[in-house]
């Protein structure tokens, strides 16, 4: 879907806690899946978006989904 805001990503994820979300964050980044844009504007202003290593494992992601879906009733 392109960059995300911090309030934007916490809005998605309720209830997920302010610290939570920032420790994820900060984790996801250092693994390269997650980059992070830092705008220098007043008020700042911070983007999240996937990496190209982020993007990679949008397939698998599905894929474990649809295993999910056919497989939640056995």
């Amino acid at each position: 879907e392109g960059p995300v805001r911090f309030r934007e990503l916490e809005r998605r994820l309720y209830p997920i806690t302010q610290a939570t979300l920032t420790r994820a964050l900060r984790q996801l980044e250092d693994d390269g899946l997650v980059h992070r844009e830092v705008y220098g504007t007043i008020p700042p202003k911070v983007e999240y978006s996937l990496s190209k290593r982020g993007m990679s494992l949008i397939p698998i992601l599905v894929a474990m989904c649809e295993w999910g879906s056919i497989h939640k009733n056995d």
